[in-house]
């Protein structure tokens, strides 16, 4: 049998309980201000202040109620408000002259070093492998439909390319963005089938070396690879530059994952994700032009 102290004082936590719970609508418009916050929809400074008006509110009620009710629907609701505004309030302001100057000065600089033994590597892969496409068709021509189709094949022995039909069909505009269009999508997997230990990386780098070479050697053998090479390096110079620079960020994350250097491979395959993205994503989107948020979680008090 409770003691009249003990009874009183489970009143007064229960008077309050109800005193807080009473102030659920405040935490209601708090969080439907976080969120116009979020969406920047917000009216200006008055809802600025009134937002850090609400912070302060949600952060003390919240602190009540993790003692009063620790497992309550109420403590998880004013907990996520609380992140909400936390993270809206705490956001840095946004200054684009003064991202592009740190991506350009610090960010990309760094990830080059780390990628430049990769990127090294995938260089080599990719020139041993064309050269071992031009020596494959050059020593034995009847390889040649293994690098070209049909229809090229008798278009080169004609003595015409196959790239001036090309021209003669679709504007030479519409011609290079699917040229681009290609090769970005090389790139894409390139980078992406890094996670198969590096495996698909190299076989992607591999494979369109062999074309290429294998496509020389056999416009060589009829005297076309000079206007070929005109060709390709209109567009080439960039193009196969970024599908390097992609190869080498896909053979980075597979050597996180084969040899980690952070406790979990899950870890390192985050961390090496993180690095490689920024020095992929962004040269791949300047190669189109040519032709994490914070992550809400309640903080104690």
């Amino acid at each position: 049998m409770r003691t009249p102290a003990a009874r009183s004082g489970a009143d007064a936590e229960a008077a309050r309980l109800a005193e807080l719970l009473s102030r659920a609508g405040a935490w209601q418009e708090a969080r439907a201000l976080a969120g116009r916050l979020q969406r920047g929809r917000a009216a200006g400074v008055d809802e600025a202040a009134q937002a850090l008006e609400a912070y302060g509110a949600v952060a003390r009620d919240l602190s009540i109620a993790r003692r009063l009710a620790p497992r309550s629907r109420a403590r998880d609701f004013l907990e996520d408000t609380y992140a909400r505004l936390h993270a809206e309030i705490h956001r840095p302001a946004l200054r684009p002259l003064g991202a592009l100057r740190h991506m350009l000065r610090d960010e990309l600089p760094g990830t080059m070093r780390w990628l430049r033994p990769y990127l090294a590597w995938v260089t080599v892969l990719f020139v041993a492998a064309t050269l071992a496409g031009a020596w494959l068709v050059a020593a034995h021509p009847g390889l040649v439909p293994l690098f070209a189709s049909e229809e090229m094949i008798a278009t080169v022995e004609r003595g015409e390319l196959w790239t001036d039909s090309l021209l003669n069909v679709m504007p030479s505009s519409v011609l290079s963005v699917q040229i681009l269009t290609n090769n970005v999508v090389v790139a894409l997997f390139a980078w992406v089938l890094g996670f198969l230990f590096g495996l698909g990386t190299l076989y992607i780098i591999g494979l369109n070396g062999l074309m290429l070479g294998g496509v020389f050697a056999f416009t060589a053998q009829h005297g076309l690879d000079g206007r070929l090479f005109e060709f390709v390096v209109a567009h080439g110079v960039v193009e196969l530059s970024c599908i390097c620079l992609a190869g080498a960020a896909g053979a980075a994350v597979g050597d996180a994952i084969a040899r980690p250097s952070l406790p979990s491979r899950a870890a390192s395959f985050a961390a090496a994700a993180r690095r490689r993205s920024r020095a992929t994503c962004r040269p791949i989107r300047r190669c189109r032009c040519r032709r994490a948020s914070w992550s809400a979680s309640a903080t104690s008090r």
